[in-house]
């Protein structure tokens, strides 16, 4: 049997940036995953928030981050789509900007407030009396898809090989995992790494071991064709599920997580839109705190009906356009950095999740983590990616 340097589980952005990096550096990488269509990666919006940064650590890898995709397509030799937009962020009317405006003061590139009227200047199909304003920023995008392809594209063009098969555990002798299970075969590799967003945790659980990750139920509407032109991405200036997100991943909650099924806290919609270049839109989003994986509770055709009438109040342009509603899982961690590194006490065992703003910041993240894991984290430290070690909540 081929013993691979790294098995890396989960071909989302984050498992597709990681094993490229690693195949970069010479190592013989086999990237699993199941092919699941609606993966976190697959349905998201592709936005680059590279404004977005509020202190060092997250400033410098959104500047490392837009400066990475601005050169990729070349790099990849596949085009990702990458493009600047204007971002709009509305709000309702009687809403007071003044207190949003000052939250929004505290990035490293400020969204300014404009009016509705100035609003409909950059985005025509706007309804001027549905919304009481906006702040506006430059916004960096890509297309999910084509950058996962090519990503995937210049991994098999380095030796790579890709495997589409589900992971059902992981082989362990002792304190050490060697290898992992599918249905048909076992894999063997020097070095797993667990890439697999909202399904790590219950990946690791399986093998007994515990990780602070935590997930929503996203929630978006495809649209395969949309005629009529946005030139914008839209999306809410009041924002409630980064406070819903502190709530479920609180440490008096955690073991919830691996109960029986529970809604931490109530569902929630962030109105917003984008269309890609060939004409196909998402409409989103509704996320869901709840710790089980399935989608059995959630009744599709009444989020649909939700997600269409928040954002045609805006953009009357998209009522009754034929879309399909789609789920998939999203991660993240306790303090909106992402968990990478050795699990303590396995060796060969390592976790790359729980990426809150991943366009925007996984890029660089992945580049460094690869070559401070090839050239022996001690003999060669990296400050940054010390700060995003699972280690930093050992005693938490």
């Amino acid at each position: 049997m081929e013993t691979f340097d790294w098995i890396v589980i989960g071909n989302g952005l984050a498992g597709a940036a990681l094993s490229y990096e690693l195949a970069k550096l010479g190592q013989s990488v086999l990237l699993v995953d199941d092919g699941n269509p609606d993966s976190a990666t697959r349905c998201s919006y592709g936005g680059i928030a590279y404004w977005s940064g509020t202190d060092a650590t997250t400033k410098q890898l959104c500047k490392a981050g837009i400066e990475r995709h601005r050169q990729l397509s070349d790099e990849l030799g596949r085009a990702t789509e990458f493009r600047e937009l204007d971002l709009l962020l509305t709000f309702a009317p009687g809403v007071d900007s003044t207190e949003l405006e000052e939250q929004y003061s505290r990035f490293a590139i400020a969204p300014h407030l404009i009016t509705p009227q100035e609003a409909q200047a950059l985005e025509p199909q706007l309804k001027i009396d549905a919304i009481g304003g906006a702040f506006t920023v430059k916004h960096g995008h890509v297309n999910p898809i084509n950058t996962l392809e090519a990503l995937n594209q210049a991994f098999r063009c380095l030796g790579g090989q890709q495997l589409i098969a589900s992971v059902t555990g992981l082989v362990r002798i002792n304190d050490r995992v060697t290898g992992i299970t599918t249905p048909t075969q076992a894999y063997a590799a020097g070095n797993i790494a667990v890439a697999a967003g909202g399904y790590s945790r219950r990946l690791l659980k399986n093998s007994q071991l515990a990780v602070p990750l935590y997930h929503t139920h996203a929630e978006i509407v495809a649209l395969p064709t949309v005629e009529q032109p946005l030139r914008t991405l839209i999306m809410p200036a009041v924002a409630n599920r980064f406070e819903a997100e502190a709530k479920a991943s609180d440490p008096v909650t955690d073991g919830l997580w691996d109960g029986p099924p529970y809604e931490i806290a109530p569902p929630i919609l962030d109105t917003g839109v984008i269309q890609f270049l060939d004409k196909s839109t998402y409409i989103g989003q509704i996320s869901r705190f709840r710790t089980d994986l399935v989608t059995n509770s959630i009744d599709a055709a009444q989020s649909d009906a939700k997600m269409r009438q928040a954002i045609t109040a805006q953009l009357p342009c998209l009522r009754d356009i034929p879309g399909r509603w789609r789920h998939c899982v999203v991660t993240f961690s306790r303090d909106g950095l992402p968990l990478i590194g050795p699990m303590p006490g396995v060796a060969g065992l390592h976790i790359f999740s729980g990426f809150t703003s991943p366009f925007a910041m996984l890029l660089p993240i992945a580049e460094r983590f690869a070559q401070w894991i090839d050239s022996g984290q001690k003999t060669t430290p990296d400050g940054l990616v010390e700060k995003m070690l699972v280690t930093r909540f050992e005693n938490s």
